[in-house]
C-alpha cells in the first residue's frame, strides 16, 4: 500500500503507535540474506523509537518442553532447540528499563502474550513492524493485527529471512493490505516527534 510522509506524520505518534522488534535473536540475525543492513538500520529505527518515547515490545521464540511442543514447529525445526547453546536465544539488541519483552511460542503476537490488552489500555493501534521472519512471524502477526482493528506499518528494510525469495513474496503480499515504509521515512517522523 503506497504511503507517503504526510501519511506516516499522520500516523504516528507518541500515544497511539508501538514498535514491535520480531525475534530479533542470534540464531535468526546470523542466517539472514542482509545482515549487515538489517541490524544497521533497526539500530536506528530502535534509537529514534526510545528518542520519541514511544513503546517498544520485544519477541523471542521460547521453546517449550519437548512433549509440549507443537508437532508443526518439529517438523520446521527437525534438528530441535535442544542443539543450540543459550546465545542463539539471546535478543540481539538489548531491551532497555520499562521494554517489554514476550517469551511467545506461536507466530503471532496476539497468541500467548498480554500484547493486546497491553495496547488496548494504552490506546495503541498503530505498530511499527521490525524482524525476523518476513514470511513467517511479521506477516502472521502483520495480518491479524489488522483483523484485530490494528494498522500494521511495515518497515521494509528493518524485517528479513533466511530466504530472501520468500522475504520479498512476503513483503509483496503484505504490500496489497498494509503499509509499507523504509527506515528513513519512519525515522524523519519520529524525530519530529522526539523534539
Amino acid at each position: 500500500m503506497k504511503i507517503t510522509a504526510g501519511d506516516l506524520n499522520n500516523l504516528i505518534s507518541k500515544s497511539n503507535t508501538c514498535l514491535i522488534v520480531w525475534d530479533v535473536q542470534n540464531m535468526l540475525v546470523n542466517n539472514i540474506f542482509n545482515k549487515e543492513e538489517f541490524t544497521e538500520k533497526t539500530k536506528k529505527v530502535i534509537e529514534a523509537v526510545r528518542r520519541a518515547g514511544i513503546a517498544v515490545f520485544f519477541t523471542k521464540i521460547t521453546p517449550l518442553p519437548e512433549r509440549f511442543e507443537s508437532p508443526a514447529r518439529k517438523m520446521a525445526f527437525k534438528s530441535g532447540f535442544t542443539n543450540l547453546d543459550k546465545n542463539a536465544f539471546e535478543l540481539y539488541f538489548a531491551p532497555i528499563e520499562g521494554e517489554t519483552v514476550f517469551n511467545k511460542h506461536t507466530a503471532s503476537i496476539f497468541i500467548g502474550t498480554p500484547f493486546e490488552l497491553m495496547t488496548n489500555n494504552a490506546g495503541i493501534k498503530n505498530i511499527l513492524l521490525t524482524g525476523i521472519a518476513t514470511e513467517i512471524g511479521i506477516e502472521s502477526t502483520a495480518r491479524e493485527a489488522l483483523n484485530r482493528g490494528y494498522m500494521p506499518i511495515i518497515i521494509k528494510d528493518c524485517v528479513s529471512s533466511s530466504d530472501k525469495e520468500a522475504h520479498e513474496r512476503s513483503l509483496m503480499n503484505m504490500d496489497k493490505l498494509m503499509p509499507i515504509t523504509e527506515a528513513d521515512e519512519v525515522i524523519k517522523v519520529l524525530d519530529g516527534l522526539a523534539r
